[in-house]
């Protein structure tokens, strides 16, 4: 068994609402782990994501700190290197469908506002991870990795102030800390998902041509 922290904690992107990521390693089903306090995987799920090169596993294989084994050894790292990240264009595309299902279900209707925006984040986030690591070689797991693609015209077209109120949205979506999203603060976010759309499609234009030419 194998216990890791991951995520902001070993980023140094400490705030006041941060939680600490925790993985744990197991065989078979270990009643002292809980779902809702840990990532658990089998060691074998574990050793596959590393063959296929998810972003997961560069997630943990760069910023991972190892806090127990059993066995005295890090398992992770004595995996070494994950295979190259080649499902880049197909998960853009994902994340470009649930930002678009958010921003579709935002337009009807306010009644699920707060999980909407917080898959509108997620999705932007998540987007811009999968462009880092597989197209720019870069990879950012931060919570802020879309403010960093400021090259080739690909910074994203969102005020801090919206930003902000994604981020907000993210963290009562996953842990109901915070105040709640006011449906005028819905309203100024939405107006500005038209363009955060043609961002999208641009960063998965740019994968899919860098998929051709490599």
């Amino acid at each position: 068994m194998h216990v890791y922290a991951f995520g902001s904690v070993c980023r140094g992107e400490i705030t006041l609402d941060s939680d600490v990521d925790l993985l744990a390693l197991v065989e078979g089903h270990d009643p002292r782990f809980s779902q809702h306090k840990y990532s658990i995987y089998s060691y074998k799920k574990i050793k596959k994501m590393w063959q296929d090169g998810s972003p997961f596993a560069w997630h943990l294989f760069l910023e991972s700190r190892l806090l127990y084994g059993s066995d005295g050894e890090d398992f992770l790292q004595s995996l070494g290197a994950p295979a190259k990240y080649q499902q880049y264009v197909a998960d853009c595309l994902k994340f470009l469908s649930v930002f678009e299902t958010a921003q579709n279900s935002l337009k009807q209707s306010r009644e699920s506002k707060v999980f909407d925006l917080s898959a509108a984040f997620l999705s932007i986030r998540n987007i811009s991870t999968c462009y880092s690591l597989g197209v720019l070689g870069l990879p950012n797991f931060s919570r802020h990795a879309a403010l960093s693609l400021v090259d080739g015209g690909l910074s994203l077209p969102l005020t801090p102030v919206s930003y902000g109120i994604l981020e907000r949205a993210r963290i009562l979506c996953t842990r109901s800390i915070g105040r709640d999203i006011s449906d005028a603060e819905t309203d100024s976010v939405v107006e500005e998902f038209g363009k955060v759309d043609s961002w999208m499609r641009a960063i998965v234009e740019h994968a899919r041509q860098y998929e051709r030419i490599h």
